[in-house]
């Protein structure tokens, strides 16, 4: 079977495959926004994370058998037998297809409302805290209705759910031995660089949802060489584990993959549009009249979709809830960035500004919010237990792995963390506050 896709073109998929595809559980994701309240800064940001999960199962393939080419019976392959080949890339595409089969209406917002952990009594999970559409995917692959297909499409490469929740959770504990293949006697511990396909500094998410949501955002920003740095990956096997590499002539489209993620946060996942419904929506579930919940009990989960939120939210009497549906949201009063100007008196000067914007608008009685939006350059940086490596393999000397952060200055050239401070007003507040603003110089637009 084969799906036509606006990125990928054709996304084949296997009849073992199908099943999955078909699911209640998979077909939920056709009812979720793959960004949100974007949409109110960017109108074209309308697609979803079913059609996200499918590109990040074709972009995995992609990335498994650029580094894996299929072994054929005329030119085997030296570093993975047909077999491993099969099963592990089977089991990738499976791990990248429900990598977000978990996640709750309206993006990542509505976690504050998820129940805590303990609750989904998830197989090997035992944590004090709220849970995460992480852990929802996991308690989906692992105790659900979806798990006995994924037992009966695992069947034939050996694999169970399991193993497709090792490959997405890296802490997972697995009971046996079927990530590891011998190769010239030499036992290889796969896990890492599978995970890493999944999730890390470069992975099928990423490439997937960079290049789908600049395109329907209709923004240049998310654009990257994605052919250049799926041609140029690699392996590599250190104490018995392999993890992922790329060569060092691909090195300068990586830095540009990294600096698309970073602007497309500050350029568009966090526009002041979005960030101020977002925060409505956190106010919302923090209100004492607020009977919104996100069930524990995974059946009811199939229920809990935007159009379902957003009904929930036409019907309630809260005033952040009539302000989302009726879109009469706060305004933006004030935006700083740290960093710009990059100077400590600058920034000095800035948090200021802030402090006595809060205050005058306290002593006047009026309602606001405030953010703060962060923007990462890479929150894997420095991350002992699943490196990316650069592959150096000149003509005149032996091929040489070496950490990425040794590899590029990007990491010290750009701070750690570009944070957006804002403050939002009512609209009805918001004029007479501007004008005042403008006559002082101390609101930006």
């Amino acid at each position: 079977m084969e799906i036509r896709d606006v990125i990928h073109g054709f996304i084949h998929l296997e009849r073992h495959e199908l099943p999955i595809l078909d699911s209640t559980l998979f077909q939920r994701l056709r009812h979720i926004k793959q960004t949100g309240f974007a949409e109110h800064s960017y109108p074209g940001l309308t697609h979803n994370r079913y059609i996200h999960s499918l590109g990040a199962l074709q972009t995995a393939t992609h990335l498994f058998n650029a580094i894996f080419p299929a072994p054929t019976s005329s030119q085997g392959n030296k570093k993975l037998s047909a077999s491993a080949h099969a099963r592990f890339l089977a089991l990738t595409r499976l791990a990248a297809l429900l990598h977000d089969v978990g996640h709750g209406p309206l993006s990542h917002t509505t976690e504050f409302a998820m129940p805590p952990v303990s609750e989904l009594k998830i197989p090997g999970i035992k944590k004090n805290r709220k849970a995460t559409h992480e852990d929802y995917t996991l308690k989906i692959i692992l105790d659900s209705p979806l798990t006995p297909l994924l037992e009966k499409a695992g069947q034939a490469y050996g694999f169970k759910p399991i193993h497709i929740a090792a490959a997405i959770e890296s802490h997972l504990e697995v009971p046996d031995d079927f990530f590891i293949e011998k190769i010239e006697g030499e036992s290889i511990n796969f896990r890492t660089l599978i995970h890493q396909l999944i999730s890390s500094e470069l992975d099928a998410d990423r490439m997937d949802y960079l290049r789908r949501d600049s395109y329907c955002a209709g923004v240049s920003y998310g654009y990257f060489a994605h052919e250049w740095i799926t041609a140029n990956l690699s392996a590599y096997v250190k104490d018995h584990d392999v993890y992922l590499a790329l060569r060092h002539r691909a090195l300068y489209a990586f830095e540009d993959f990294l600096l698309s993620r970073y602007h497309m946060f500050l350029m568009v996942y966090l526009h002041h549009k979005t960030v101020v419904y977002d925060e409505m929506l956190g106010q919302y579930f923090k209100s004492p009249d607020c009977d919104y919940t996100i069930p524990s009990d995974i059946e009811a989960y199939i229920q809990c979709t935007d159009a379902q939120l957003v009904s929930h939210l036409t019907h309630s009497k809260n005033q952040w809830a009539k302000r989302i549906i009726n879109k009469t949201p706060y305004r933006m009063l004030l935006e700083t960035h740290s960093g710009i100007p990059n100077t400590e008196a600058a920034h000095d000067q800035q948090e200021r500004l802030f402090k006595k914007l809060c205050q005058d608008l306290d002593q006047k009685g009026i309602s606001y919010l405030t953010s703060l939006s962060t923007g990462i350059l890479s929150k894997y940086f420095g991350k002992a237990d699943a490196p990316l490596y650069i592959l150096y393999d000149n003509l005149y000397s032996a091929p040489t792995f070496i950490p990425l952060p040794k590899c590029t200055p990007l990491f010290t050239q750009y701070p750690a963390m570009r944070s957006i401070s804002r403050i939002f007003v009512p609209p009805e507040d918001f004029s007479n506050l501007k004008s005042k603003g403008r006559d002082s110089a101390l609101i930006f637009d």
